[in-house]
């Protein structure tokens, strides 16, 4: 990671247009059918669950969404342009965190099979549990 640690906040509304460029300019794991993630689950995410951004000059770099009922690991974005900046692991070390306060004791996602996601998983302690009906690995971490 070059230069300062990612600063870590909660999305707020006035964030959605950057959120938005973010979710559809990513290389990998391309979401081909946008209207499946609708204005209601970004809004339900923001207000209830765990929505934060991680900025890096002023500029939001990268989301995460989490939900603290479930444990879910619902997205974890970064801008091309800020990969490899360490922007990904704050954020999902922040999102497990607050998993964890939550009373959660195991989080839960999916990604793409072959993908950098994959391998950014399993380097950071996610272990697979197997394949979703659409191929998707699947994968498990314990908390605290």
């Amino acid at each position: 990671m070059s230069g300062a640690s990612p600063v870590i906040r909660k999305a707020t509304p006035a964030d959605q247009p950057r959120i938005h460029a973010i979710r559809m300019g990513v290389r990998e794991n391309v979401l081909s059918d946008p209207s499946r993630v609708t204005d209601a689950e970004i809004a339900w995410y923001r207000d209830q669950a765990i929505f934060l951004v991680a900025e890096a000059g002023g500029d939001i770099a990268g989301f995460t969404c989490a939900n603290h009922q479930t444990g879910l690991i619902w997205a974890l974005f970064v801008d091309p342009d800020h990969e490899g900046q360490g922007h990904g692991r704050a954020l999902l070390d922040a999102a497990l965190a607050a998993l964890a306060s939550a009373g959660i004791v195991q989080a839960h996602l999916t990604t793409g099979a072959g993908t950098r996601a994959e391998r950014f998983y399993r380097r950071h302690g996610w272990r697979e549990t197997g394949r979703s009906l659409d191929e998707n690995v699947v994968f498990v971490k314990p908390l605290g």
